[in-house]
Order: C-alpha cells, then structure tokens, then sequence
C-alpha cells in the first residue's frame, strides 16, 4: 500500500502544478484510476482514505467545471458589452464627422460675411465722401443696421463654432478614456487569466 501512498501524492501534486484549464482529462483519468483501485482493494482504513481523496478529487473537477461555466458566461457578457461600447464609439465617430463638416460650411459663411462687412465698411467710406447729407444718413442707417446684423449673425456663428470645437474635444477625450478603460480591462483579463 506504501506505493499506492505515493501514486496519491505524485497525482495530488500534479493537480496542483497544473491547476485550471487543459488537464481535466488528466483528472478524470486519475480519479478513474483511483476508483478502480480504490474498487479493487480491501475495505480497510486505506480504503477509507481512497475514498475520501476520491471526493476531494470530484469535487476539485465539480469546483473546476464551474469555474468554466462562470468564466464562460462573464467572457460572453463582456463581449457583448465590448460591441456595445464598439458601436456606440462608432456612432460617436459619425456624429462628430457630421459636427465638423457643418463647422467647416459654418466657417465659410463667417468668412463670406467677414468679407461683405469689409466691403460694406469700404462703401460707407465713399458714401461719407458725397455731399447729399439727407440721403448719405440715410444710406448710412441703413448700412449700419445691416452691419449689425452681420455683426450679431457672425458672433453668433463664432460661438456656435467655438461650442462645436469645444464638444469635439468632450468627444475626443471620452473615446481615448474609454479606449483606455477596455486596455485596462484587457489587461486585468489577462492577469486574471495568467494568475489562473
């Protein structure tokens, strides 16, 4: 029996040198082996111990199995909400494409108006230079209210921009922090992985 003593412990320190993953079969097929022995021999106090080694080693298999079923079941709700986080940047993408490009016809229309307050400016300049009083006032009226509504239209532009620019930052930086937080949850897998 000193040498069945000793299979035990050689089986026993292989479990756990190779803990989880890619040795259940070797498990199995030393707990099969245990039991025909243990079937085998005479019901004595060696035969008790047998048994009991035996219980611990089925339920070391129970214990491994669902280990893999839990660790399977996390793996599919994290790849599930690693898609959701997937479409939802992807979207976020889009929406910023869209915000840009309709800055930059923005930005165009600031120019276009920026350009025609200059001329306007240009103009007022000739018209002072006339010497119909009446109707230099009136065309300057005229054109000071139509500068002020540019004026009003372009600062409202700049600051739609500036609102544009700044959420596209907001944008940027939630993407890189969630890019971020999926490396650091990668990386946590694998130290689990690798501390398994």
């Amino acid at each position: 029996m000193g040498s069945s003593v000793s299979d035990d412990d050689v089986i026993r320190r292989r479990l756990l040198i190779d803990g989880e993953g890619g040795n259940d079969d070797k498990r199995l097929n030393n707990l099969l082996k245990t039991f025909v022995r243990w079937y085998s021999s005479p019901d004595d106090e060696d035969s008790q111990n047998t048994y009991q080694r035996m219980l611990s080693m089925l339920a070391q298999c129970e214990y491994t199995m669902e280990k893999s079923v839990q660790v399977h079941a996390m793996n599919l709700r994290e790849q599930e909400n690693y898609e959701k986080l997937t479409k939802d940047i992807e979207t976020k993408i889009q929406e910023a494409t869209t915000k840009i490009a309709e800055c930059k016809v923005e930005l165009q229309q600031a120019k276009r108006i920026r350009k025609n307050r200059q001329e306007y400016d240009a103009l007022a300049k000739v018209i002072q230079q006339h010497p119909d009083r009446q109707e230099t006032t009136r065309q300057l009226q005229s054109l000071d209210k139509e500068l002020k509504s540019l004026a009003d239209t372009k600062e409202k532009l700049e600051e739609k921009l500036e609102l544009r620019r700044k959420q596209f930052l907001v944008l940027i930086t939630s993407i890189h922090e969630l890019q971020r937080i999926l490396e650091e949850d990668e990386k946590k897998e694998e130290e689990m992985e690798t501390t398994s």
